[in-house]
This record gives structure tokens, sequence and C-alpha cells, in this order.
């Protein structure tokens, strides 16, 4: 599991960008570009990483479930994730 303050951070981030989405847009399309700079950087949607919603885990994310790789495997398997079966042929 991913540290908490990692965990924060990342949601601090996702609130900034939410909050500032629309100026930004705004800001971008008549070109004050001076403007924008003063904006805060977290503000930023490419400073966003996905990472895992129970764990924290920033790799193997998989985006349609929104958890990491591990995760998925062991809550498929215990049948927690419907319509997701293990595979054998």
């Amino acid at each position: 599991m991913a540290k908490k303050s990692i965990i924060a951070r990342e949601k601090k981030r996702e609130k900034l960008v939410a909050k500032y989405a629309t100026l930004r847009k705004q800001l971008k399309a008549e070109g004050k570009w001076e403007e924008l700079d003063k904006l805060p950087k977290n503000s930023a949607s490419i400073r966003l990483h996905n990472r895992c919603e129970l764990t924290g885990r920033p790799k193997g994310y998989m985006r349609k479930f929104k958890i990491n790789r591990v995760t998925f495997r062991k809550m498929a398997n215990e049948g927690l994730i419907p319509g997701v079966t293990k595979a054998s042929w």
C-alpha cells in the first residue's frame, strides 16, 4: 500500500484540477499565457497520476476498473467484480 501522504497529495491535485478546469480552458482559448502561469502548478491535468482507488499503487493501473492488477486479480478470484471470471481453455 502506498504512503498515506502520497495518496492525499494526489487527491489534493484532483480537487485543484477540478476547481481550475474551466478557468484554464478559458485562458488557453483567449491566449492569456501570463495569467495562466499565475495559476497553481498542480491545477494542470497533466500532473495527475492514475492510482489504485483501494491501495494507492501507481503501477499496473487498469483504467476500466480504476484498480491495479494485483488488487484486480485478488478481487476477480474472490468473485467481487461482476462479469469477470478466470479464463481457462
